[in-house]
């Protein structure tokens, strides 16, 4: 995404304009909704008047037909009529509720709330007080800017979330590019350290410098491999995961300070999984290193395997200084480190190798001041 200062003020412009068309409907809907229940208001005072009327003409004339009229089309608006007796009549409303004082008088309330009781008068003397509520459509519309607010949100977190994912896209992209990258700039100088060496074990050199030589070697090309895997989809095969995490732990052990203490165990001699070696045992090593910095380079690392069910757990216990609770979830987004010199991206790529191309799950399995236990859980192929 380009965030230049003409397409952030591009941005702003959008957004404003945004704000100024939803609050014009708002307000136009308001309007209207004031507007509707005014004119609800002239209907109820009409219906009112035409009740004075049958209430008069029931005493020494017929009602005409237009009171009636007036009286029965009105279906759709809640009504009670208190009497000066007390007596209560009901109009749109349930019978079987109707039938409920308790509801009756909790609705009179709702209704003197929402709009203010007619009064029918005959020359002074009160003979009826009308409440009625909003009526259907009224109610409805009342709730049309939340629906509204809500349709317009959805929207815009819609918006946001496919711009933040194509952002995040184009950064994945970037990232796999730069390791691509650095994998094709290694593997010109380390063709040439492959021929140095041949060379130096013509000469009367010990064998021990060269077989030393080759192990670093062979460590450059598998960290080339790595690198050159990532943003493509890596190949698995069958490997016995016991094996490969071992060749990550003894290698990680002979090139460790002698002041961290390593520990390997399995309850299992052999067991095979769909696995890239090379991605996995990076990932071992990264969780292994952060132990490590965990603890300041100074105290146990334990890594054990153990077999439950069609899973494996591959268990890095570490004692460190531990992780938040609140963090569990954190660690694995990139760019969080609590290193001072770090880019945060060793736990994000372990979740990515893990769950994304072993389809297995990382998570902390526990941390307190006393060490933090790492667990990957993968599928065994049995």
């Amino acid at each position: 995404m380009n965030f230049s200062p003409k397409n952030k003020a591009s941005n702003i412009t959008l957004l404003i304009s945004a704000f100024v068309i939803v609050s014009l409907i708002l307000w136009n809907t308001n309007s209207f909704f004031k507007k509707f229940k005014e004119e609800e208001r002239l209907r109820m005072e009409i219906w009112a008047t035409a009740q004075l009327e049958l209430i008069q003409s029931s005493v020494d004339q017929e009602q005409g037909n237009l009171t009636l009229k007036v009286l029965g089309n009105n279906t759709s608006t809640p009504m009670i009529l208190v009497n000066e007796e007390g007596s209560i009549k009901t109009h749109n409303i349930a019978p079987e509720s109707a039938s409920d004082s308790t509801y009756i008088q909790r609705k009179i309330r709702q209704f003197a709330s929402e709009n203010e009781p007619i009064h029918i008068v005959q020359e002074g003397e009160l003979l009826e007080t009308l409440y009625y509520g909003n009526s259907e459509v009224l109610n409805k519309l009342k709730y049309y800017p939340l629906a509204l607010l809500l349709i317009i949100f959805l929207f815009g977190a819609v918006i946001f979330f496919f711009f933040k994912t194509n952002k995040a896209s184009e950064q994945n992209k970037l990232w796999a590019g730069m390791a691509k990258e650095t994998a094709h700039q290694i593997g010109t100088p380390l063709t040439s350290l492959l021929g140095w060496n041949e060379l130096l074990k013509s000469e009367d050199i010990n064998p021990d410098i060269t077989k030393e030589i080759e192990k670093d070697i062979f460590r450059l090309q598998t960290i080339t491999e790595r690198f050159s895997k990532i943003g493509s989809t890596p190949e698995l095969k069958e490997h016995d995961i016991v094996s490969e995490t071992e060749k990550a732990y003894q290698y990680l052990k002979r090139r460790s300070s002698k002041l961290v203490h390593f520990d390997f165990t399995s309850d299992i001699e052999k067991l095979p999984v769909m696995l890239n070696p090379p991605l996995y045992n990076w990932s071992i090593e990264n969780l292994v290193k952060n132990g490590i910095d965990a603890m300041k380079g100074k105290g146990n690392i334990s890594i054990q395997i153990e077999h439950k069910g069609q899973n494996v757990h591959v268990l890095v216990s570490d004692t460190g200084h531990g992780i938040p609770k609140s963090d569990f979830q954190n660690i694995f987004s990139p760019g969080v480190t609590s290193k001072k010199r770090g880019w945060g991206l060793g736990l994000s790529l372990v979740k990515r190798i893990v769950e994304e191309y072993h389809k297995g799950k990382i998570k902390v399995l526990s941390s307190n001041k006393e060490g933090t236990i790492m667990q990957i859980s993968l599928k065994a192929n049995v």
